[in-house]
């Protein structure tokens, strides 16, 4: 009996870990931007390259090789809007990465700016702003140690 609860206790430590749960939240956000990404290409790309080839369907097109009932179809259209899916689809990622990175690229730069050093600080004695080099207060004449 107590092997079996090492067992799942371990199950459970494996399932837990970091990684593992990354892994499942990175599968469930790609489901969901495939869904995004073949909305895109089928509703909007697609019927713009429809319009460009004069709306030619590949996938009925086949070829028969022999006659008779042991003739052989191959359909080749299928495998062309297959490979033109593809390259449309991974263009369309290539876009979206594209864009991701330069969004991203401008977020890290605008927090790796180099802060302004201060040109004021405060007098410890009156608490005025003075200049930073200052070594003696204008307002209070109090030597100024820093």
């Amino acid at each position: 009996m107590k092997k079996g609860k090492g067992f799942f206790e371990e199950f459970k430590k494996f399932v837990l870990r970091g990684n593992v749960v990354d892994l499942a939240v990175g599968v469930i956000i790609g489901g969901a931007f495939q869904a995004i990404v073949k909305s895109l290409v089928d509703d909007i790309v697609m019927p713009l390259v429809g319009m460009v080839t004069g709306n030619i369907d590949f996938s009925q097109r086949v070829w028969r090789i022999g006659e008779g009932e042991f003739a052989a179809t191959v359909t080749w259209g299928n495998f062309v809007t297959a490979v033109l899916n593809f390259l449309i689809m991974s263009f369309v990622i290539f876009c979206f990465i594209k864009l991701i990175n330069v969004i991203t690229e401008k977020a890290l730069k605008k927090k790796d700016e180099p802060k302004e050093e201060p040109t004021t600080k405060k007098c410890p004695y009156c608490c005025t702003e003075i200049d930073i080099k200052a070594v003696k207060c204008p307002h209070c004449t109090s030597d100024i140690k820093e």
